[in-house]
């Protein structure tokens, strides 16, 4: 589907499902602004777009196809942008999913692609429907407030993967199970996920001294600010990601104590039983002993097995062992 949002410098009006067949006109004005917005798109949608603006036929193919790392590339009349969006479902195997966005950026105009829906992209459109205040400011800014909405939405999700981290930090000191232990995996393969598609973008934006296209003097402060947002995403999750193996060391700990502890009960029991199977064993082998046929010797039996096993016991507790 091809939605088109036309700001027209002269009249300082916003126009909206514009006629594509007149982007030489639409584009004639370098103070006025197209944006076009295709979403949950046909290839042939894609393929005429590309078409009437002569993107490259690479372009193309990255748009179809999905790429993991964000990247920018640059052509004679238009920047290409490949960036990701994040979605987050505790309860699917996938917990982190990259969703693709490829802008096209030229003078006076922006070209966003993607299959599924954005709500950052949703916002601007609405705000586009209702006035010119984004498009007014040029497509500098209209891809600052793109980025910018994409990496706001980091946030939340980074808040909720602290709470569950906070919420496994209390669990582990209950007893240790197999639901914890793969929480902890997946924990580890989202926190992974987050930071690599964090990483790619900041790489991009985060370096203002060589920025990916040239800057103009009143948009940097916009940028400026778009790199401290990716430079705080990406300590916060370098901190969760600190946090979790402390977590995981600690839990490694509690695992090791309580088997420890099980170890030294059932060795102190196997070493009482030692000396009382070695008798009991002893004289089961057909052995004679004093008084075999009177009754009381397995009294006196018994009750030395008892004090055996009191007097290892008492030693036991004086020597702290138990």
């Amino acid at each position: 589907m091809i939605k088109t949002y036309y700001y027209n410098h002269k009249t300082n009006t916003m126009e909206h499902d514009v006629d594509l067949s007149r982007l030489a006109e639409l584009l004639a004005d370098p103070e006025s602004m197209l944006w076009v917005d295709l979403y949950n798109f046909e290839e042939k949608e894609l393929y005429y777009l590309a078409r009437i603006f002569n993107f490259h036929e690479l372009t193309v193919e990255d748009c179809l196809t999905f790429s993991p790392r964000a990247k920018v590339d640059k052509y004679e009349n238009y920047y290409f942008f490949l960036l990701h969006a994040l979605r987050y479902d505790e309860e699917q195997d996938e917990e982190i999913l990259l969703v693709q966005l490829g802008v096209y950026l030229g003078t006076n105009f922006i070209v966003t692609v993607h299959k599924s829906a954005l709500p950052s992209l949703g916002k601007l459109a609405l705000v586009c429907r209702r006035s010119s205040e984004i498009c007014v400011k040029g497509t500098e800014y209209f891809l600052y407030s793109i980025i910018d909405g994409i990496v706001d939405e980091y946030f939340p999700i980074l808040e909720q993967v602290t709470n569950r981290i906070e919420d496994l930090e209390d669990e582990i000191y209950e007893q240790p199970n197999r639901e914890i232990t793969d929480e902890f995996i997946d924990l580890k393969r989202t926190i992974l996920a987050i930071r690599r598609a964090i990483s790619h973008q900041k790489r991009i934006f985060g370096n203002l001294i060589r920025p990916p296209f040239p800057l103009s003097e009143e948009i940097k402060p916009y940028f400026s600010d778009l790199a401290d947002h990716l430079e705080r995403a990406t300590d916060t999750v370098d901190s969760q990601r600190d946090m979790l193996d402390q977590i995981l060391m600690t839990y490694n700990s509690i695992i090791t104590t309580r088997t420890n502890e099980t170890m030294r009960v059932l060795t102190i029991i196997s070493t009482i039983f030692m000396p009382l199977t070695f008798v009991t064993g002893f004289f089961g082998m057909n052995v004679p002993f004093p008084a075999q046929n009177h009754y009381i010797s397995t009294g006196i039996i018994t009750a030395g097995l008892i004090a055996i096993s009191y007097g290892m016991v008492r030693w036991f507790k004086y020597k702290n062992w138990m």
